[in-house]
């Protein structure tokens, strides 16, 4: 694989699938060395890219899809890496002629395993599911933790408790769906078995779960 290659990964959103797709962004840059990679969000999540050493250009989603085609086709890419599949990312694909390696949702399993309440779809992490799409370029999973580079205005020392100043264990309990969200009872019990100080971190949509 020509170690040139311009590459750029999509996910728009949300908070949690953005933060999985970290890893792929490192396995290309260091797997593909001397490759540029780009990486294309929502301005709410640019903070997760922001200061990312993997990654050469974080380019933000705009108001008009036709502005975003015009940005991506003037960077003229090798080829995309669709980690969000969805029909804006498909207009994208179809309109700038790129070549394009697509992240298999599985839409119509998670569909099924939700009506029926039966594991349909294979246990296999997120992550891996993603890397599977980059995996033609001969991206393996390097087994690393995801990334999340916190600049320092996001620091959030400042205002915990002494208790927590040592270290602590941030506990995402927040989700855009409802069904995502996992039940009161299992995240009192996790945080129970944890042998280090909490912090509950999601939207005002689990303000008061976290209370």
């Amino acid at each position: 694989m020509s170690a040139s290659l311009k590459i750029l990964v999509i996910r728009f959103s949300s908070l949690g699938d953005v933060i999985y797709t970290t890893p792929v962004v490192r396995c290309l840059k260091q797997q593909l060395p001397g490759a540029e990679i780009h990486f294309i969000t929502k301005p709410q999540f640019k903070y997760i890219y922001e200061g990312n050493p993997y990654l050469d250009k974080l380019l933000l989603l705009k108001e008009k899809l036709n502005d975003t085609i015009a940005e991506i086709k003037a960077e003229k890419y090798d080829c995309i890496i669709d980690l969000h599949s969805n029909l804006r990312t498909s207009i994208i694909k179809l309109k700038t002629g790129i070549k394009s390696y697509t992240y298999n949702k599985q839409t119509i399993l998670k569909w099924l395993s939700l009506k029926l309440r039966k594991q349909l779809v294979p246990p296999v992490h997120l992550v891996d599911r993603y890397l599977k799409a980059a995996a033609p370029l001969g991206i393996v999973n390097d087994n690393k933790p995801i990334d999340y580079f916190v600049k320092n205005h996001h620091d959030i020392a400042t205002l915990l408790p002494a208790t927590h100043r040592e270290g602590y264990i941030g506990f995402i309990i927040g989700a855009a769906h409802f069904t995502k969200r996992m039940p009161n009872e299992k995240i009192i019990s996790i945080c129970k078995n944890l042998n280090q100080p909490v912090v509950l971190l999601g939207g005002n949509d689990v303000k008061r779960t976290g209370q």
